[in-house]
């Protein structure tokens, strides 16, 4: 497990477009499926996942959060 300051990506623009891409996607499957999208969703399908990210969220940040 990581500790400390994650390492920034090389190209800025992959954040936005990670934001902005499959937004009509992410709308479709929410219309679809019942839950999808909703806060907590991931301790169901994948719990082991879910707790990885959790710790990891905890144990490191960003180069970011250092300019708040």
């Amino acid at each position: 497990m990581k500790f400390g300051m994650r390492k920034p990506r090389p190209v800025p623009m992959r954040s936005i477009k990670a934001r902005t891409t499959g937004k009509a996607k992410r709308a479709a499957k929410k219309a679809i499926i019942p839950g999808y999208g909703q806060k907590g969703m991931g301790w169901l399908t994948d719990p082991k996942k879910a707790t990885y990210n959790k710790v990891y969220k905890k144990t490191t940040f960003s180069i970011f959060e250092l300019f708040k």
